[in-house]
């Protein structure tokens, strides 16, 4: 099999056709199958839009065409083989079922190991009511909500799986084959910039759970780790719910960003760990139509889908300002999992088409900003979520861009009316951020407005606070995902590995990866 990259046709054309009548002519012979490696969009010319393809071929007397847009394919199937001889006396126990703890505990299933999954969180239906509640009566369930549950905070996002990590071993290829053998549409598997939305995220992770259960593994819902048991620098059992004890040897810890009291008692039980830098800012919402003209003027937006973009920025005060989980046609949702603070994040179902386009649009910040000590990033967070819960009277506090360029309240919104899940309530962002915050955002926005037209509309929306972008501490580990107390191994973006989707899926699969090639089933 041969891959042939650059092969561009106009978005309009009947793109099966088209694409078969450009091959048989570089290849001077009919060609009726291929297979499409990856799809992305030229939008440069508004007048031709042009879907471009990366395609594998299967033709006679390959080595004759091969140059440097053609080229040889071999096995790109994800391969792993146990080779661990040690013999488990307990079974291994998964803290968390949030994408690395998902697909971390589907290959100890898939291999035989038989683990116990335990998610503070509720499952996805009963998780799905306590949202669509809190949306409705602003009362927060500490323990079930956005953050919390069955598949982690990215099933209440846009289902993003984009990354920019190296895949030589194809580990992602396998992650995105199992979405889509689990309800996921097949276009992630080749798509530039691959989505599930959060509507059929759901019955994925539902059915990706049942097969762990089918495979021999087990999950218990609201099941909280408590407290570890270490003897002898190992641990040798766990406390959950403060009062049931569960013999562990082996501790996979895939808590998300979020759990900052389980982090308190990792630190208490002497787990090295280190703060590390992050971003915090505002979600800014325009027209989703808006945002569509800008990208691809005219065009068909039904053929191309919802307009997303990626924007970054370097304030004269050196921060980094970047575009961050943008959400076409989403929403703007209460993402808050703690009594008295509020935090918000994005969301879209996967066909992108509310009325509003957000984004967050966040600022670089690092132990220089809060402090070296190990909580001292988590705290910072947390003012600055109660600040936002005061701000907002427990509500979403939101301003038009016009009135935060002059610090003034605002009183009603303009020609942007945006898609919230979850209370709002006009204020001055002014007062959420530090001055540094504020004077890199009121440089960025204006300059992503010489990107993107109109995205300095007076009129823009602007939410707080994005504050959970990324994990605010590392857990430190050795080069097999241990850490310094022997059989805890700290997984995906909570411990620091990870950032996003299928970041934190990927190591979760070099976690048990690491884990098997010690351990047998």
């Amino acid at each position: 099999m041969i891959r042939i990259s650059n092969i561009k046709i106009n978005y309009k054309s009947n793109q099966d056709i088209s694409i078969k009548n450009k091959l048989s002519k570089i290849f001077k012979q009919e060609i009726n199958e291929y297979k499409i490696n990856k799809r992305s969009i030229d939008a440069r010319d508004k007048n031709n839009i042009l879907f471009v393809y990366t395609l594998d071929v299967n033709i006679q007397n390959e080595d004759k065409y091969l140059n440097d847009t053609i080229k040889k394919v071999g096995n790109e199937e994800y391969k792993f083989e146990v080779t661990g001889t040690k013999k488990l006396t307990n079974r291994p126990v998964v803290v968390g079922f949030g994408p690395a703890g998902i697909f971390l505990s589907y290959m100890l299933s898939l291999y035989g190991y038989k683990p116990l999954i335990i998610e503070r969180g509720k499952s996805i239906d009963e998780r799905v009511k306590d949202v669509e509640n809190f949306f409705k009566d602003n009362n927060l369930n500490p323990e079930s909500n956005i953050q919390f549950g069955e598949g982690g905070a990215g099933t209440f996002s846009d289902g993003k799986l984009n990354t920019l990590t190296k895949d030589e071993n194809f580990r992602s290829k396998k992650i995105f084959e199992i979405f889509v053998e689990n309800g996921a549409p097949e276009e992630i598997l080749y798509d530039y910039k691959p989505h599930i939305g959060t509507d059929i995220l759901r019955t994925v992770i539902k059915n990706i759970r049942n097969k762990i259960l089918d495979m021999g593994g087990e999950i218990r819902y609201s099941t909280k780790l408590s407290n570890i048991n270490i003897k002898d620098n190992r641990v040798k059992s766990i406390i959950v719910n403060d009062n049931e004890e569960i013999t562990c040897d082996n501790l996979f810890l895939c808590i998300g960003h979020s759990a900052r009291d389980t982090f308190y008692m990792l630190n208490d039980n002497k787990l090295d760990m280190k703060a590390k830098p992050f971003a915090v800012g505002i979600r800014i919402v325009h027209n989703r139509e808006d945002i569509n003209k800008s990208m691809f003027g005219n065009a068909d937006f039904n053929i191309l889908g919802t307009a997303s973009y990626k924007l970054t920025y370097k304030s004269s005060n050196g921060r980094g300002v970047y575009s961050f989980c943008m959400c076409p046609g989403g929403y703007v949702v209460n993402a808050s999992s703690e009594l008295n603070r509020l935090a918000i994040n994005g969301m879209s179902n996967y066909d992108r088409m509310s009325n509003s386009s957000n984004s967050a649009i966040v600022v670089t910040v690092s132990p220089t900003d809060f402090g070296n000590n190990i909580f001292d990033g988590i705290e910072y967070q947390r003012k600055l979520e109660e600040k936002a819960y005061e701000l907002g009277n427990s509500y979403i506090p939101v301003q038009l861009y016009k009135d935060y360029i002059n610090n003034i309240s605002s009183k009603e919104y303009g020609n942007i009316l945006p898609e919230v899940k979850g209370f709002t309530q006009f204020s001055n962002l002014n007062e959420l951020f530090p001055e540094y915050i504020n004077e890199s955002l009121k440089e960025a926005i204006p300059y992503f407005g010489t990107k993107i037209k109109g995205y300095d509309n007076p009129d823009s929306v602007m939410m707080g606070i994005e504050s959970r972008t990324s994990s605010p501490v590392t857990i430190i580990r050795d080069e097999n995902h241990e850490s310094n107390i022997k059989g805890i191994y700290p997984v995906g973006e909570g411990a620091g590995y990870a950032g996003g989707i299928t970041t934190a899926a990927i190591d979760g699969i070099k976690t048990f990866e690491k884990f098997a090639s010690i351990y047998k089933a």
